[in-house]
């Protein structure tokens, strides 16, 4: 969230970095909400301050054994008066709050200006997409006719936007998700983590899922818990209201989830398929950062992502994201997507943010300077690496064959037993 003095003394930047985020949120609410504050603190302070000036002489009066009878029934009333406003107070101070928790953060200087996905500008393209001498296949096709994918019986068990996966690709998808962990830990020096797969509300509320974004999710009715939409969530929130050391400045982890989504406002969009489910699997990866270097965190953490691409030899694009496109949470945004040869275009299949110190100030994460007796929030990262079921996707498209087998990508065989080729039944 936005730091509050910033919000007050800041009103123009925050109105103009809003209509750059094309949102719709009401600057003129939160100053009107300021006002009656201010009001309000002056009257309290005013009558605290006479308050303390009765009791004074409440005080000189029985000290020369007077009647002060007067004085102190004109206090009780003040008193009253002063528990009044209190109240009335803390209502204005809680509802600028829940505006600064339903405010977007404000996009970094680099960041594009732009309305929609049309808007965002391409970074840099690796690998040329294969080219094809017979007819490409879905990976829809392609699971089907393996005999390894079965959207009909996930159907059956729990509804629309869910999928079985079998024998061999199935185990392609845990390969996938190993592989993935292997390299983040090993190379890339990321901490392993195995977070909780539901998480109370204060834990999405550090994120920032909630409570602008809580129909996206899905919420466990007898228990105030949710289900992850992501791992970034709980990892986020794993240093909640705590002191880091400066030291550990940058600090990364990385999990394999679940991830739960309710795709509200999807409707009608990647209907078949795995690319847009309620459930799927993503290994994530958090960075939490000294504020002076978490760019330069970003570039590293985005590279990491699209080195795994690479090392599948699977084409890819980045993009950034244009203030109309970015996410709730984010400044600065690179998106990675993939070339999938069955829909002729290049699909997201990593997200790489910075949020610099917007989830930090709701969760209250904060670092101790070496050069300052001062406490300050740190930047956290955020990025997959990567979305395991559209990794899947992507390899059964780019190494389909003719005879509908797929060939398993080389840096994937150790995690098939030696498995080469995935052949149709």
């Amino acid at each position: 969230m936005l730091d509050l003095k910033f919000v007050r003394n800041n009103l123009d930047t925050v109105r103009e970095a809003l209509k750059r985020r094309n949102a719709k949120l009401d600057v003129q609410e939160f100053a009107s909400l300021d006002e009656k504050r201010r009001a309000l603190t002056q009257d309290v302070e005013t009558l605290k301050a006479e308050r303390n000036q009765t009791s004074a002489e409440v005080a000189q009066k029985k000290r020369a054994k007077e009647d002060a009878s007067e004085l102190i029934a004109s206090m009780s009333a003040v008193g009253e008066r002063i528990k009044e406003l209190d109240a009335a107070l803390a209502e204005v101070e809680e509802l600028e709050t829940q505006w600064l928790l339903t405010c977007p953060n404000i996009p970094h200087e680099s960041t594009p200006l732009g309305a929609s996905e049309e808007d965002n500008p391409e970074v840099r393209r690796w690998g040329t997409p294969r080219a094809f001498d017979f007819p490409i296949k879905e990976h829809w096709e392609l699971g089907a006719d393996l005999g390894l994918l079965d959207f009909e019986r996930a159907a059956k068990l729990a509804g629309a936007r869910f999928a079985v996966t079998y024998g061999s690709l199935a185990r392609l998808e845990r390969a996938l998700a190993m592989w993935m962990l292997d390299v983040h830990v090993t190379e890339n020096g990321l901490i392993e983590a195995v977070p909780p797969f539901m998480v109370n509300r204060a834990t999405m509320q550090g994120t920032g899922q909630l409570p602008k974004f809580e129909e996206d999710l899905f919420r466990v009715d007898f228990k105030d818990f949710y289900l992850i939409p992501t791992a970034e969530v709980p990892l986020t929130n794993l240093y909640a209201g705590e002191v880091m050391d400066e030291a550990d400045l940058p600090r990364g982890f990385c999990a394999w989830t679940p991830c739960f989504r309710s795709e509200a406002g999807s409707y009608g969009k990647d209907t078949k398929g795995l690319i847009r489910q309620h459930q799927f699997h993503k290994v994530e990866m958090v960075y939490f950062a000294h504020p002076d270097n978490s760019y330069e965190v970003l570039e590293k953490m985005t590279a990491q992502a699209g080195s795994l691409l690479e090392r599948l030899n699977l084409p890819y694009r980045v993009i950034t994201l244009c203030t109309g496109d970015m996410g709730f949470s984010a400044t600065k945004t690179y998106d990675l997507e993939v070339w999938l040869p069955g829909q002729d275009k290049y699909r997201e299949i990593s997200s790489c943010s910075n949020t610099e110190d917007f989830q930090a100030r709701r969760a209250n994460i904060k670092f101790q300077p070496k050069d300052s007796k001062k406490k300050a929030y740190v930047h956290t990262l955020n990025g997959s690496g990567l979305a395991v079921g559209r990794t899947l996707v992507a390899v059964l498209e780019n190494y389909q064959q003719a005879d509908g087998s797929v060939v398993i990508p080389e840096a994937l065989r150790p995690y098939m037993g030696g498995l080469e080729c995935i052949e149709p039944k």
